[in-house]
């Protein structure tokens, strides 16, 4: 019999991780810290875990708890029921597995009275016990000892009995899992057309007769052909063969060619009918739907991401531009730190047509607010306007870059954008953030639900509490690898850093707003409420910018100040020329800081952090270009290669926008010359890459790419 687990081993066990880094997590939890802290300033406890099995302990010790609770739950029903051995007892305790612990449990389930429940109640299990046992001579004989006036005759009888049987078959743990184990590697999924619904389901054609392996179902095609069962329009059923039910009733005839043979097939036929058959096509579609869920949220966190680290352009004075045709396109000026200085609305495309007078505005903003780039959103008349921003002579260099606008509007409408622009309508908003997403891209898109960036897959249909946990993840990932400065950091963006939380954010905005800004880390400690286990927890992922501690500036956490100070000192190094002294830094004999409280990874990142001091850690915006050509899909003929972006990331394929209004699919099996099995793994969000046309759908607004092909010439 398995044996009772305690958590530490349990999940050292699930993730193959060591079970003393698992115990030193599971302690530092305890205490409050929190992921990107433990895998930055912990490795020598954790021995160099990083967030990823971190994160994978976190929810293996929820998942422990979980069970550990519905143990309790089952036992104390048991008992209650006078049911409880000793066997069963220990059975359900060294069980770690839900669906194992729900096939303990099910005999022992309350439920409404059944067929089963109605046959005992008219004496029928004695009878049922008989045909199980096969041992009967003369069966007809003895059931006519079971005529009462409640049960009228032999058939009635042997009915009743067969509905006992049944439940017992169901309530078999070992035909179950027999059953589990040739349903998912022999079984098909079927999706069929309710009849009638033709044309309300239009949109789910393709799987108005749909069958492939059950072990095989993609996650996209299952929440697609979900939300057509959702809406009426399909039906979703487990295809399974003869093979597989026939061996139900052998899994229990002990004895062939006897009359009791006969009744315990027509019991298994019922059961499978009646019992088996939907309780094994509810399990096994909760667990594509789970498995769904986790793959379309893994593919949506990726994207997130991607997009929340994609480069910046820094500080820099903007001229950002929200396009639009009939109704102008918003301009907005923005300075170094993404304060709004001017806005206006231009009319250069059709109907007005006014490009004469825009071009003019545009210049004369150019030039009276020193602009240095210009973001165009890639929304409606997005490409018009990127012509002709480049097609304006300006008297200094402008860069100009097309941003992704997904989620703009949202922001615009939101509270944050009420708060931050009261005065102001949702046009200048919108165009607001575009220009500051190219600045820093993560600092604006944390103020956005993350489902309204536009990155996901089938995000409606997922279990939204696991999406909104996983993607919170991402942001705090995001937001502490890259750190945060902080005497320009939003309270939007300071929530997310490690230890702070929404409230303390706002209370240190609220502090900087009425002392001025922070001179250092340690003066973060006059902030009313935040203590010191919020500081341990934040401090390393806070950047002070010309204060006056120098390591401020970079990912050190304070409690090394004094190593790297005495190490900075041994080597002839000034805190005030760090920058400057990589030659001299590389050349330190690490090895002698070595300590038991400093270890060499401690000391792998310190090094690492004095070798890039105070650079971001993400790379740097370049411009980018579409093909001339192209402004529609009317545009696009088959065969034409073109440069594009990534767009999107499924686990399917990708989609890339060439300039067309509207992005083409590259499928999984054009996305590299060799087999892909994750297209993370080749490409990623926002990836300039070079795409060839091979199929365009007017009709149906659809674009088939490839990079392969475009490749290979």
């Amino acid at each position: 019999m398995q044996q009772q687990l305690s958590a530490t081993s349990w999940i050292s066990k699930q993730s193959n991780i060591n079970e003393k880094s698992v115990q030193a997590c599971m302690q530092l939890f305890e205490e409050g810290a929190t992921i990107p802290f433990i895998a930055r300033y912990r490795k020598e406890l954790t021995k160099g875990l990083d967030e990823v099995q971190i994160e994978e302990i976190h929810k293996l010790a929820k998942q422990f708890d979980e069970v550990e609770k519905r143990k309790e739950s089952i036992l104390k029903s048991i008992e209650e029921q006078g049911k409880l051995d000793e066997k069963l007892k220990q059975q359900i305790m060294s069980t770690y597995d839900l669906t194992d612990l729900e096939d303990l449990y099910l005999p022992y389930k309350q439920r409404k009275e059944n067929k089963a429940d109605k046959a005992r109640k008219v004496g029928l299990e004695p009878l049922a016990k008989i045909i199980m046992a096969q041992d009967v001579r003369d069966l007809s004989d003895t059931v006519k000892r079971f005529i009462n006036l409640a049960v009228q005759s032999e058939e009635d009888a042997l009915e009743g009995a067969r509905h006992i049987i049944s439940e017992w078959m169901n309530e078999r743990k070992s035909l179950r899992d027999m059953l589990r184990r040739n349903i998912f590697h022999k079984a098909n999924f079927q999706s069929k057309l309710v009849k009638g619904k033709e044309e309300e389901g239009e949109k789910y054609s393709d799987y108005f007769d749909w069958e492939e392996p059950l072990k095989r179902m993609a996650a996209h095609r299952f929440l697609a052909m979900s939300r057509g069962e959702k809406e009426g329009v399909l039906r979703l059923k487990l295809k399974v063969g003869k093979e597989i039910t026939d061996q139900i009733p052998s899994f229990f005839i002990r004895r062939e060619n006897t009359e009791t043979e006969e009744q315990i097939r027509l019991a298994a036929k019922d059961a499978w009918k009646r019992l088996l058959l939907p309780s094994m096509e509810t399990e096994f579609k909760t667990q594509l739907k789970e498995k769904a869920d986790a793959t379309s949220i893994h593919v949506f966190a990726e994207n997130l991401r991607q997009l929340l680290l994609e480069p910046p352009l820094g500080q820099k004075r903007v001229l950002a531009i929200d396009p639009g045709f009939r109704t102008g396109c918003k301009v907005v000026c923005l300075n170094e730190t993404g304060k709004l200085l001017h806005n206006e609305t231009i009319y250069p495309h059709p109907p007005q047509k006014e490009e004469k007078q825009a071009v003019k505005k545009i210049q004369n903003l150019v030039e009276s607010y020193k602009i240095e780039a210009i973001a165009i959103g890639n929304g409606t008349a997005g490409r018009e306007t990127d012509a002709l921003i480049k097609n304006i002579p300006f008297n200094h260099q402008v860069y100009s870059f097309v941003v992704n606008e997904s989620g703009a509007s949202v922001y615009s409408a939101s509270k944050v954008a009420r708060e931050e622009f009261p005065d102001y309508d949702v046009t200048v908003r919108g165009a607001v953030s575009i220009g500051r997403r190219l600045m820093d891209p993560l600092a604006e898109l944390v103020k956005i639900d993350p489902k309204s960036i536009g990155v996901g897959q089938y995000q409606h249909d997922v279990n939204q509490k696991q999406l909104k946990e996983s993607l919170d993840r991402v942001v705090e990932s995001c937001v502490n690898l890259v750190g945060v400065n902080l005497n320009t950091a939003s309270k939007h963006l300071l929530q997310y850093i490690s230890g702070l939380g929404p409230k303390l954010a706002e209370t240190i905005v609220q502090f900087r707003d009425e002392n001025g800004v922070f001179e250092n880390r340690e003066s973060l400690k006059k902030v009313k409420g935040l203590g010191d286990k919020a500081f341990e927890q934040s401090a390393g992922f806070l950047r002070i910018k010309g204060g006056t501690e120098a390591l401020d500036e970079s990912g050190i956490h304070p409690e090394q100040y004094a190593l790297v100070k005495q190490i900075l000192k041994d080597n002839g190094i000034q805190e005030a020329a760090i920058k400057e002294e990589r030659d001299k830094i590389k050349k330190i004999d690490w090895k002698k800081y070595l300590s038991h409280d400093v270890g060499e990874l401690t000391l792998n990142d310190i090094k690492a952090e004095l070798l890039k001091f105070g650079e971001d850690k993400r790379s740097k915006r370049k411009a980018f270009e579409f093909d001339a050509n192209v402004k529609s899909i009317e545009d696009l003929k088959e065969g034409m290669c073109l440069p594009g972006k990534v767009t999107n990331i499924t686990n399917f394929g990708a989609f890339v926008d060439v300039g067309a209004k509207q992005d083409g699919l590259v499928h999984i099996s054009h996305l590299a010359n060799k087999f892909v099995s994750d297209p993370n793994e080749v490409v990623r969000l926002n990836q300039e890459v070079y795409v060839k046309v091979m199929e365009v759908d007017l009709k149906r607004k659809r674009i088939q790419l490839s990079i392969k092909e475009a490749e290979n010439g």
